[in-house]
């Protein structure tokens, strides 16, 4: 099976946790079998290797979320880069020649796309391979998997399908409705359209020649910045006569909004956080040291993070986007590939921050021409290298990093410590990247 995740979405609705560059998927919420918490991409990659271990996932995303991809699901997994943000069409038909140039995935094979971040249950799992099996028997150009609505919902296009039987023919397809028209769309069998389907691949390649003037993946990579803005839905799903839906009947839930992301949650408090017993219907998600004390609470979330604290109804944090959006200033936490930075102080001319390092990684060989550094390593093994010179560091050792230094710290442990930046004008800006040489 092959499979393409949607990996998209900034970090408004789901503030503090979330920022422009840690989307909402990559937000680690969900106690697995093990006991540790994992992000929606890591439940949703799992679940597919879980089901079918020769799954071939491929995660299509912008260039600001590899980093945190690499993060969490390691550098194995395929990754189809968007230059810039375009719509989904460009972005499927850009993954789709990755898959047949890059990864050397057949014309004639099965592709399902479906986004990173629903809830759902192992039934999901089971649904994309009958959509691969399905696609692949090429009785129909599409094939979308419906979502049987649990509710008259005013935020999800429907699609109408010519019986109520497991799989049918589409009939047409109607946009967002109000609650009483939803109703009457329900009554006629109507799903919810979740933007999960099948094709075989050279179905795909075909449809974006027919849009966009290209040769092969390199061509249309460099290109992408001008390719027309335009959804996939629109562009192919919309206009395609062949085409069919399977019903699924098992959990999905768009966990868009602090109301919505703390219903599936399996405990009330994450993190340091303290309920009284008149506390109802109250989650925490605290990713700070200091405590959260909660007393005579009812439908609120409280969510801490170095971003910054909410505290809302939970029917209220839906609404949300327009005062971050309001908010201005640095990102304060990120994961990266090598591992995660958080922001702990900062002052006029000054930021101090809690750099973690995963044995066997390193940073990019950098300068900057507008501050100094000091690190002060807390726990671990490093070779630091400094204007091409190594040495080794411990726990306890400080170096001295003058602007203008080329540097980077080789993790052969994990490492922790803490990055002291010395300067006017301290930007995530000034850098400037250099190759390393052994």
């Amino acid at each position: 099976m092959n499979v393409i995740l949607l990996s998209g979405g900034s970090g408004k609705r789901l503030w503090p946790l979330s920022n422009d560059i840690r989307s909402k998927q990559f937000i680690k919420i969900f106690k697995n079998e093990s006991g540790t918490y994992e992000s929606m991409v890591q439940r949703m990659y799992r679940g597919i290797k879980t089901a079918d271990p020769d799954a071939k996932v491929t995660i299509a995303t912008s260039e600001t979320q590899v980093a945190s991809i690499k993060n969490q699901l390691g550098n194995a997994v395929a990754i189809s880069r968007e230059p810039c943000r375009r719509d989904t069409f460009p972005a499927i038909a850009l993954a789709a020649n990755y898959l047949r140039d890059v990864e050397k995935v057949y014309e004639e094979e099965a592709v399902v796309i479906c986004p990173v971040d629903p809830y759902v249950d192992e039934s999901y799992f089971k649904a994309l391979a009958e959509l691969a099996s399905l696609a692949s028997k090429g009785t129909a150009n599409l094939t979308l998997l419906g979502i049987e609505p649990t509710y008259p919902s005013e935020k999800y296009g429907y699609i109408i399908p010519e019986d109520k039987g497991v799989v049918s023919k589409v009939s047409t397809f109607k946009e967002k409705p109000s609650i009483e028209v939803a109703k009457d769309y329900i009554a006629r069998g109507a799903l919810w359209n979740g933007g999960i389907f099948a094709y075989k691949l050279g179905y795909l390649i075909k449809k974006a020649h027919e849009y966009i003037d290209y040769k092969d993946y390199a061509d249309m990579f460099q290109k992408y910045e001008t390719l027309p803005k335009i959804s996939f839905d629109y562009a192919v799903v919309e206009k395609e006569q062949s085409i069919q839906v399977v019903r699924y009947s098992g959990a999905w839930k768009d966990l868009g909004t602090w109301n919505t992301l703390t219903e599936a949650m399996d405990e009330n408090v994450i993190g340091n956080a303290v309920l009284d017993e008149t506390c109802e219907n109250v989650h925490v998600l605290n990713e700070l040291d200091s405590p959260i004390i909660c007393m005579g609470l009812k439908n609120v979330v409280v969510s801490a993070s170095v971003e910054g604290i909410l505290v809302a109804d939970k029917n209220q944090s839906s609404y949300m986007k327009p005062l971050v959006d309001a908010l201005h200033g640095e990102v304060k936490f990120a994961e990266k590939s090598w591992g995660e930075y958080k922001v702990i102080d900062t002052s006029a001319q000054s930021l101090t921050v809690k750099v973690t390092l995963r044995a066997g990684h390193f940073m990019n060989y950098h300068s900057h021409e507008r501050r100094d550094e000091i690190w002060n390593v807390v726990s671990g093994n490093a070779v630091v290298v400094l204007d091409g010179k190594r040495q080794s560091v411990k726990a306890g050792d400080v170096i001295s990093v003058k602007a203008g230094v080329k540097h980077t710290i080789i993790a052969e442990t994990d490492i922790q410590l803490l990055e002291l930046q010395l300067g006017k004008n301290i930007s995530a800006e000034d850098k400037i990247r250099y190759e390393l040489k052994d």
